[in-house]
This record gives structure tokens, C-alpha cells and sequence, in this order.
């Protein structure tokens, strides 16, 4: 494992370019073993998981090169063969493979994956929708087997939650299927639109991505034409926008997607930081004061459950409580007791988070543990604005989901450095 170091009390200024999206790439990479052809992608986040998702190619004899923010896939030879476990258990994503294999070849078996842990995130919904289009489920311990051995068909998918992660494996499956799938109650994240456009420009036949109804007509092959350029990351541009409000003189986000951050954005605007908004980029100017808000994270278009705590460290700056109130993971409180080390007035339970007026000044760095990728993000700007330094143990996490990073911050004159354990 690696730790983080960062010496806080810098103020930030300049600019900063925004990744791709790691919640986009982690479906991509796996949907592209169902083209016949080679695939590109572009403005890929050079993060852990794509690392990890590569090892698991590898062991499909599925070459991968990745190089300047362009990977190729070639599938072209792919062959069946038993998933790396370390992988496979080090990323949740890698459970898209299930739908992709099932699409390719009509049967997967899993380990079942790993991931952050925040909370239960059961795959019900997506064994759900593998059966109704023809696959049987066989779990055998925390292995899943998946066979379709007379292919799938079309059928309806009804999920009973809004799940990005089921809607996602429900199209990889039903992509290539005889007839038409419909999936009812799909989720509308950005993500999975970014999906579905891969998809369609490969010759793919799906209606509806964006709404709560998607369907989608099978095809017989997918064939890349064309590199597919992978959408801004909506979670690491709201990450540096709570950084650059928390402690920023002046900061320039590029390549942002601001729509895809309404609900995002207007809570920053109610708290008093004066964002300038264009078509691809966002400017934060220095803030001075602040009013708490209520925070409710709930499906797309809502307020992501992914922002809740790297707008922490900018909460705790505002004059008054703030409250959040996580509906998707209501169990999100890894952050809670690392950030009281640091001196946060900040306590959390009955699916309820109280974050209490502190003083910045009262700020102090500490040794502390990233649980999960976005507790990580909170630990990273709250020891960024303390005094003194912070080491951020299980860093790993952090580099999981967030592109360049440490050149990134330390660009805009942060202090920050990774080391091994």
C-alpha cells in the first residue's frame, strides 16, 4: 500500500484539467470485449482501476496498451479463461465483466468483487436481469456462475431500485441478445449515457439512455470505427471545486461538463462561492464567507452520493451546521472519525451527518486512513487546509479514482507526495 504526505497551510491558484470519467472508463473497458474489432479510448483517467482492469484483460488474452490518457483494446482474440481474484477483488466494476461475458459468450463465472466498502451494495438486481434474459445464477459461496446456453433473449427488466451499476450489466448482456430488451426504472447517470454512446457507435440499437426507460434492440456484431472520447469525470471536477472553495485564490477547472453538476454547483452557490460558469470550464474565485446547507444525495440527476464528503472540509468552514443526509449509503461514515483527528467538528449516525462551524485555525494534520476513494478525497483537502503535516495511509484508495493527482494538486502549490508503506 502507499500513504500520502501533504503539508498543509498552501494556498491554491491556476488551473487544472479534469480527467475522464472513472465511473465511465470502468464500464467502457470491460464493454469492449464485445466488439469483433479493435477499440480505442480517449482522455482515459490514468487511475488504479484501469491498471487492474488491464490485468484482467490480460488473463483473456485481450492486449491492452495504454500510453497518454489513449487505450487500445484488441479482443479480437480473446479466449474464455479464469479471472484474476486479486484483480477482480480489488475493484467492484470488474463485476461488468459478468455482463460482457455473458454477452460474448453466453456464460461467466465470477468471484464476486470487492471494491470500497460503504455499506451493503447487493448484486440482486443485476442476477435479476441476467435471468430474465435467459441466463440461469448459480452462486457458490462468493463465486457467481452465469449460462445461457441456448443465448439470450429480449425480455423486460424491471429493476426495483435505481441501480447505475444493474442498468449497466443489463446493457452489456441485452446488447448483443436476440430481440428487444426493455429495462424499466433504469438509472439516468451521465455514465451510463457515455456508455450507450460507445455502444451505438459500434452499430449497438439503444433508445432511451438518460430516461428511466431504455431499449434496446439486439445486433449480431459490434465493430469500432472510431476512437470514443470518454466524458469529463462529474465527481473529480465537484471535488476540485470544494477544494478550490475551501482554499483557493483563484482556481480554473477545464474540461467540466457543467450540466452534469447542477444540483452540485447550486449548492455551493447557496453556501455564497460565486462560481463562474462557461460551456466546458469553471472558474472559482476566492471565498470568504459561508452559509451551511442540507445536503440529500439521491439518484441522477440529485446530488451524488460520490460528493457528499469532499464537500466536507468546505462545510465545516461554513458559519452554522450543515447536515447530510446520504439516502443511497446511508452507512458513508468512514470519513467521520478520521476527520475528528484532524480537529473537524463533525459527528454522524441515524443516516445523518452533522458537520459544526470549525475554525481552520483549529485544524491540525494527523495520521489518518482512507477507507474508501472519496472519504480519501475529504481527508486530502481537510489536510491541505491544516496546519501542519498529514499522512494519508491506504492512499491507495485515493489513487483508485482520481487521475494525476498529486501532480495535479501540487501544480495548483499544494505540497503533497506519495510514498510506499
Amino acid at each position: 500500500m502507499k500513504k500520502m504526505i501533504i503539508q498543509g497551510g498552501n494556498r491554491l491558484s491556476g488551473e487544472v484539467t479534469i480527467g475522464g470519467a472513472k465511473n465511465s472508463t470502468v464500464a467502457l473497458i470491460p464493454a469492449a470485449i464485445l466488439a469483433d474489432t479493435p477499440v480505442q479510448f480517449d482522455t482515459v483517467p490514468d487511475i488504479l482501476d484501469v491498471h487492474n482492469l488491464m490485468i484482467i484483460l490480460e488473463s483473456m488474452n485481450v492486449k491492452s496498451a495504454f500510453s497518454h490518457g489513449v487505450l487500445d483494446v484488441d479482443p479480437t482474440q480473446i479466449m474464455e479463461a479464469e479471472l484474476p481474484s486479486k484483480a477482480i477483488k480489488s475493484l467492484r466494476a470488474s463485476y461488468y465483466f459478468m455482463g460482457a461475458l455473458l454477452g460474448r459468450f453466453h456464460r461467466a463465472t465470477l468471484t464476486f468483487p470487492g471494491g470500497d466498502n460503504i455499506g451493503p451494495r447487493p448484486i440482486d438486481q443485476h442476477l435479476k436481469a441476467f435471468e430474465a434474459l435467459g441466463a440461469t445464477v448459480h452462486e457458490d459461496g462468493s463465486t457467481v456462475h452465469l449460462d445461457a446456453p441456448n443465448g439470450l433473449h429480449g425480455n423486460r427488466i424491471f429493476m426495483d431500485m435505481v441501480s447505475v451499476g444493474a442498468t449497466i450489466n443489463a446493457i452489456l448482456a441485452a446488447v448483443r441478445a436476440d430481440g428487444v430488451t426493455v429495462i424499466e426504472n433504469a438509472a439516468r447517470e451521465p455514465e451510463i449515457v457515455d456508455l450507450a454512446t460507445f455502444l451505438n457507435n459500434m452499430g449497438a440499437k439503444i433508445r432511451g439512455v438518460g430516461t428511466d426507460v431504455i431499449r434496446i434492440t439486439g445486433v449480431k456484431t459490434l465493430q469500432s470505427m472510431n476512437t470514443h472520447t470518454i466524458i469529463a469525470d462529474r465527481i473529480e471536477t465537484g471535488t476540485y471545486l470544494s477544494l478550490a472553495a475551501a482554499l483557493g485564490d483563484g482556481v480554473m477547472l477545464n474540461n467540466v461538463i457543467p450540466e452534469h453538476l447542477e444540483a452540485f454547483t447550486s449548492k455551493l452557490m447557496e453556501m455564497g462561492v460565486d462560481l463562474q460558469i462557461d460551456s466546458d470550464k469553471i472558474y472559482v474565485p476566492p471565498v470568504t464567507d459561508l452559509k451551511p446547507i442540507h445536503v440529500k444525495t439521491m439518484p441522477y440527476p440529485g446530488f451524488a452520493t460520490d460528493l457528499q464528503q469532499p464537500l466536507t472540509p468546505l462545510m465545516a468552514l461554513a458559519a452554522g451546521q450543515s447536515v447530510v443526509v446520504d439516502t443511497i449509503y446511508p452507512k458513508r461514515l468512514k470519513h467521520i472519525p478520521e476527520l475528528q483527528k484532524m480537529g473537524m467538528q463533525i459527528e454522524g449516525g441515524d443516516g445523518r451527518i452533522l458537520i459544526n462551524h470549525t475554525d481552520q485555525a483549529t485544524l491540525r494534520g494527523a495520521d489518518v486512513e482512507a477507507g474508501e476513494i472519496r472519504a480519501g478525497a475529504s481527508l486530502v483537502i481537510t489536510g491541505l487546509m491544516a496546519q501542519g503535516q498529514t499522512v494519508i495511509h491506504k492512499a491507495d484508495n485515493i489513487l483508485r479514482g482520481y487521475d494525476r493527482i498529486i501532480w495535479k494538486l501540487n501544480r495548483l502549490n499544494a505540497d503533497v507526495k506519495i510514498e510506499d508503506e
